[in-house]
């Protein structure tokens, strides 16, 4: 019988451990038959689903603003997945709390958990690193059409994550390749700065040639094809320009010919062969009536008394090789043969 002045205890509830910092405890009007386990893991899975939609509808409140912002879509991308992350995150953390997990703990745990897995998630974290040098460098943003020069690979950027980027090839294939691969190999960009992109074709014609027609023709040809800058103002590249419209330059007098280089702008990036095919279809074209003939390697030999002189020996034998011998024919079937009838000389 407790004495006086003695707090009567309160009884625990089923299923809880008793004590301050054992988790989330059902309220009073919960009935009994509920056990205390099954209540904290539906209240933290509540606190999931809400956490993710209220992750994805600030995603869209603060969608524009960060886009606006920045004005590139692989950080805008970036930050508001980050954004996704943290809500998710801190509502996972309120969840392990419902459980009886206090922030000592988590902090423990998460040191033990990261030592241990340290040397496994390494190349994770440096892929992340890497990420974020992509991310400021800004070799290349979502929507550019790049090319991978170590595979011959053209595509265009499809996303641009912390770990790694995704292309979206002309092959109409997916490309993962990992941040760390990114920055340690060439890749070219058609579309970063300005999608304009010079293309050349060099054309060999011979010497007897009309070379001014030639280079008129061949500047021509590319003026005539769609998706080619006939002309305009000279375009800037650093602290140059050059000429918009297609040009001619005499390259080099070469051994079978002159060879001319043509140079002209495509507007798009993603018919190049097309265009460069268009180009030259033309030019075929227009050099069948003109006087310029295209040029091809050949030699031109030539012997003549003053060539010099070829010391020939022969040397006697006993006949031609065996199997060069033919048995003679017969004399007398030659005799018979071409002798007159003598019925006929009778008559």
């Amino acid at each position: 019988m407790p004495q006086a002045g003695t707090p009567t205890p309160t009884p625990t509830p089923p299923g809880s451990t008793g004590g301050a910092g054992t988790g989330l405890q059902p309220p009073p009007w919960l009935p009994e038959l509920v056990p205390t386990a099954f209540y904290r893991l539906f209240a933290a899975a509540i606190v999931i689903v809400v956490a993710y939609y209220v992750s994805s509808l600030a995603r869209q409140i603060l969608g524009r603003r960060i886009a606006r912002r920045f004005r590139r879509p692989s950080v805008t991308r970036t930050i508001l997945r980050g954004i996704q992350g943290a809500i998710i995150i801190f509502a996972g953390f309120i969840a392990l709390t419902f459980f009886g997990f206090q922030a000592s703990d988590l902090v423990i745990s998460l040191s033990v958990f990261s030592a241990v897995l340290g040397f496994i998630l390494a190349p994770i974290i440096g892929s992340v690193i890497n990420g974020l040098f992509v991310l400021s460098e800004r070799p290349y943003e979502v929507g550019d059409m790049i090319h991978l020069s170590d595979k011959d690979t053209y595509g265009f950027v499809e996303d641009v994550t912390l770990r790694y980027t995704k292309i979206f090839t002309l092959d109409n294939t997916f490309l993962i390749v990992p941040n760390g691969s990114m920055r340690e190999r060439d890749v070219v960009n058609f579309s970063a700065e300005d999608s304009r992109t010079r293309l050349k074709l060099d054309v060999l014609v011979t010497y007897e040639s009309d070379i001014a027609e030639a280079r008129e023709l061949i500047e021509q040809a590319a003026r005539d094809v769609d998706n080619v800058i006939g002309g305009g103002p000279d375009i800037r590249i650093g602290g140059a320009r050059y000429p918009a419209a297609p040009t001619c330059y005499i390259d080099t007098f070469a051994d079978h010919g002159v060879n001319l280089r043509l140079r002209y702008w495509a507007i798009e990036p993603y018919k190049l062969l097309t265009v460069r095919s268009k180009v030259q279809t033309k030019l075929w074209e227009l050099l069948e009536d003109a006087d310029v003939e295209i040029a091809y390697p050949h030699q031109h030999l030539f012997f003549d008394e003053t060539s010099g002189e070829m010391q020939v020996a022969m040397r006697e034998t006993d006949g031609p090789p065996e199997h060069l011998r033919r048995e003679p024919p017969d004399a007398s079937v030659d005799a018979d043969e071409s002798a007159p009838d003598s019925d006929a000389t009778t008559d």
